[in-house]
């Protein structure tokens, strides 16, 4: 007798189950853990079984079965870095670039990262929420099914807490699942002008307690549900020395740590980050290679955000060829915030990881999957398709993985399913 389950997707001409355990690295990096004629079958949210068509089919039967009719399926998309809550718009910014701006020269003139402090400070928790849906929905249309989310917008305690409050209303009115970061040292707000160290003493003192304690009450202390700790260390941001403060009280804390390193210049970020044992160090266009041996000697993964030189419209990228040829696991995001790269396709990440990272597409995809759900802290439930996992999966209007990053400025995501549910169905 057939063992009953919700449903089955079968016929996938590729499956793509990324199967395996860990985050990969060097070579492994371009293994799909591919299957011909393959099919999933899923449930209570779950896949159950991963096999071909004809396996799966003579073991299990289900309500709803799904023929892929060829296509490739593989797991959702899972974006590593966005600032996807925030509040205002900073478009205009863009067209000051155009006219020879730089980032640090708009920062510095009360634009940038402060343009939307000041915006998203002046919303509430519901009219956040509000903005986010449609970001979240158009990501979602493009395959991604889980996001990291970072605060950094409201940069006091009751502001940094308002976002987090809106990523946890999120997580339970729309599909696209989020785990958050706190990211209060993202800049020294305009009440600290002056006194960036007085300003690190209120992240450290007042709001990372009371980040904690918000994730306990809402959460029981559950530590899947603990934000994140993140600072960006860079230039016209921290130094190494706040950064370091920072990240060693947010450990004691009990939290998981990232870093923003050497976006616009190289401070030591990525080494420490790797001393102090952080699940990531994100960006890392100018890291040098005795920090990258350092990072994969001690198990980080760098997070790498192509989207962000693209959407500047500098000819600097990371150096992920490097970075993959010393062992070190890549995961990628899209750094989707409103003012240096307002992305909200994977895809088009992907294609660009190809183009000006040296990426093959098949490094691309394991970066947007499986490595990039040990990069967000949840790589034990995402990222694959085997038994036990999750059952996010997408099924592409196309037969071959690789047409993913060659093709461009089109959606190929036919359907989405979110924990065994079908959120987005495109014929």
């Amino acid at each position: 007798m057939l063992e009953a389950v919700d449903l089955i997707v079968e016929g996938a001409g590729q499956l793509l189950t990324m199967a395996g355990g860990g985050p990969r690295a060097g070579k492994a990096m371009g293994s799909l853990g591919s299957i011909s004629d393959g099919a999933v079958a899923v449930a209570d949210c779950v896949v159950v079984a991963v096999g071909t068509t004809s396996e799966v089919t003579r073991a299990y039967r289900a309500p709803r079965r799904i023929d892929a009719g060829g296509r490739v399926v593989l797991p959702g998309f899972i974006d590593a870095h966005t600032h996807v809550v925030f509040g205002g718009s900073r478009h205009e910014e863009f067209e000051q670039r155009i006219a020879g701006a730089t980032y640090l020269e708009i920062m510095a003139a009360g634009g940038g990262i402060m343009a939307t402090v000041r915006a998203t400070r002046a919303r509430s928790t519901a009219q956040l929420v509000e903005d986010a849906r449609p970001r979240l929905a158009r990501m979602l249309e493009h395959g991604t099914t889980t996001a990291e989310a970072k605060t950094g917008y409201g940069l006091t305690t009751e502001d940094e807490l308002k976002c987090l409050q809106a990523m946890d209303e999120l997580n339970v009115g729309q599909p696209v699942e989020l785990v958050p970061t706190f990211l209060g040292a993202h800049a020294v707000p305009e009440e600290y002008a002056g006194n960036p160290d007085g300003y690190v003493d209120v992240v450290i003192e007042e709001m990372l307690p009371a980040v904690r304690d918000w994730a306990r009450s809402r959460c029981g202390g559950e530590a899947q549900w603990v934000p994140f700790c993140d600072v960006f260390c860079d230039e016209g941001a921290f130094n190494l020395d706040q950064t370091r403060r920072i990240l060693d009280a947010a450990k004691g804390a009990g939290m998981g740590l990232k870093v923003h390193a050497d976006e616009f210049a190289h401070l030591g970020a990525a080494q420490l980050a790797a001393a102090l044992g952080a699940t990531s160090a994100d960006h890392l266009l100018h890291t040098p290679l005795e920090e990258v041996r350092a990072m994969a000697e001690a198990g980080l993964i760098a997070v790498l955000l192509p989207g962000t030189p693209f959407g500047l419209g500098l000819n600097d990228y990371a150096d992920a060829r490097s970075m993959i040829d010393a062992g070190l696991p890549v995961a990628l995001g899209s750094d989707l915030n409103p003012g240096t790269c307002y992305c909200e396709s994977m895809p088009f990440v992907m294609a660009l990881a190809c183009r000006f990272m040296r990426m093959t597409p098949a490094e691309a995809i394991v970066a947007s999957t499986v490595n990039a759900a040990h990069a967000v802290g949840r790589g034990q439930k995402l990222g694959c398709l085997q038994p036990g996992f999750s059952a996010d999966m997408l099924i592409l209007d196309v037969d071959d993985y690789r047409h993913l990053a060659y093709r461009f400025g089109t959606n190929l995501v036919r359907t989405v399913v979110k924990r065994g549910e079908v959120v987005v169905e495109r014929n």
